[in-house]
């Protein structure tokens, strides 16, 4: 019983120690109390970097994301409706194609859906890795973007 004991003494004081603090970050705020208000009309006052707050930006994956070809093949989405800005060349000979029946059944059993095949996504929302450039679908599937701009399903949700 004593050995239990102080074993049970040792891992707490060992689980204990070693978590770290680390102190609070602080930053400098603005320096200068006064603010000049004897500024002619008509004239220019280009703030100060350190005057300026610093906001912290946020990214949230797929709030503009439109669907272009579903899980059958259907298009959605017709390249007239398309944003004409960005340099999208896609071929809707070649990627209007359904999925199996194999790989529709697979979708199902596994995530009791079968998503889009293709997507577009603004460059704003898309995340970039060493692999390139990607997107998160409804928090589940990733997309991967390919030459023609459009974002494709990962392979490995389906084979």
């Amino acid at each position: 019983m004593k050995k239990i004991f102080a074993i049970v003494i040792t891992l707490v004081s060992v689980v204990a120690c070693s978590k770290k603090s680390v102190p609070n970050k602080t930053t400098a705020g603005n320096t200068n109390s006064s603010i000049n208000n004897s500024v002619t009309p008509g004239t220019t006052v280009t703030p100060d970097a350190a005057e300026i707050p610093a906001v912290a930006t946020t990214r949230v994956a797929n709030v503009r994301a439109m669907v272009i070809i579903s899980g059958d093949g259907k298009i959605l989405t017709p390249k007239e409706k398309l944003p004409q800005d960005e340099n999208l060349t896609p071929d809707y000979s070649k990627i209007a194609r359904a999925f199996t029946p194999e790989q529709k059944a697979n979708l199902n059993l596994r995530y009791k859906t079968v998503p889009p095949k293709v997507i577009y996504v603004p460059d704003i929302y898309a995340q970039k890795s060493l692999k390139g450039t990607y997107s998160v679908y409804k928090k589940k599937f990733w997309y991967w973007k390919k030459a023609d701009g459009l974002f494709y399903l990962d392979e490995t949700y389906y084979k």
